[in-house]
């Protein structure tokens, strides 16, 4: 399967209209994590992938997904204050 530039955030230090449009998914991922939410049900759940059609893709963009969230609450954060400035 072909990827598409939707699949995966983009992994630069810079909010991008990716970003804005998925602070949402972001947000229940990390919330999914820190209840121990399995990895299947949070990316069908929140990302709408089926993981029994998909495997690799699913699981793909949920750490793709995932990792940028975690991005968001280490670093990221400080790019959203800053634009308020």
């Amino acid at each position: 399967m072909t990827r598409t530039r939707s699949d995966e955030p983009p992994m630069i230090n810079a909010i991008t209209s990716f970003d804005e449009a998925h602070f949402a998914a972001y947000l229940r991922l990390l919330d999914a994590k820190a209840a121990g939410v399995h990895w299947r049900v949070a990316a069908h759940l929140i990302l709408g992938i089926d993981p029994e059609k998909q495997p690799g893709r699913s699981k793909r963009i949920w750490r793709a997904h995932l990792s940028r969230a975690e991005w968001m609450t280490r670093q990221g954060y400080r790019y959203l204050l800053q634009a308020e400035q």
